[in-house]
């Protein structure tokens, strides 16, 4: 199964435009598994304004076969180097919810951890065209939830238009995350404190 890596870097437009544009005929990277580019925006932003698509900032998610993969890429790769100036974080999958193409082989469970231990959320959709009103429709208010809920330390989101769609969140506490998801909005079970309309991701997830 190997491990993921969730990178934000700053990079030239042209950089960044040829990730997007490349993104399924890019030639293969050794010990890569999958990669998600994606132009970083702001969670809860307008459907239509420049904070959708910020294309200096890069976000990319990707699956290794091992660390070493990872390493090389960093060093070697053109893309790479931009991407080991940034920041980026390296993951161990937990759980898998749904499916999306390429990872859909991951198992629902891979291990086991205490649920007050701080964790790592990633959401990626592959859209079909049919569906981004509806996306847009349900997708914001979940999004400005997110943004402003008390029991995350970071939340961003990023898109490769016309159809992808990822966002990337640490909370204080595996709890706290679940807490968001169910509809949980009086923080007891996590500490974290009431959240306004607690149930939207539950409710308009299910829309």
């Amino acid at each position: 199964m190997g491990i993921h890596s969730f990178h934000l870097a700053e990079v030239p437009p042209g950089v960044a435009a040829r990730a997007l544009l490349r993104h399924r005929t890019a030639p293969p990277i050794a010990g890569l598994t999958h990669i998600e580019h994606l132009s970083l925006m702001r969670l809860g932003a307008p459907a239509v304004s420049l904070e959708r698509l910020q294309l200096r900032r890069m976000a990319v998610f990707a699956q290794w076969e091992s660390e070493q993969g990872l390493e090389a890429h960093l060093g070697s790769d053109p893309l790479g180097r931009h991407l080991a100036r940034g920041w980026h974080v390296r993951l161990e999958l937990v759980r898998r919810w749904g499916a999306v193409t390429g990872l859909h082989r991951l198992p629902l469970n891979a291990s086991t951890m205490d649920p007050a231990e701080p964790v790592v959320a990633v959401t990626l959709a592959h859209l079909k065209l049919s569906q981004l009103g509806r996306f847009f429709t349900w997708g914001r208010p979940v999004e400005r939830l997110v943004r402003d809920h008390p029991g995350q330390t970071l939340a961003v989101a990023a898109v490769r238009p016309p159809r992808t769609f990822s966002t990337f969140s640490v909370w204080r506490s595996g709890t706290a995350m679940r807490d968001m998801v169910e509809g949980h909005g009086d923080g007891a079970t996590s500490g974290t404190g009431s959240v306004p309309d607690p149930d939207r991701h539950a409710r308009d997830g299910r829309a």
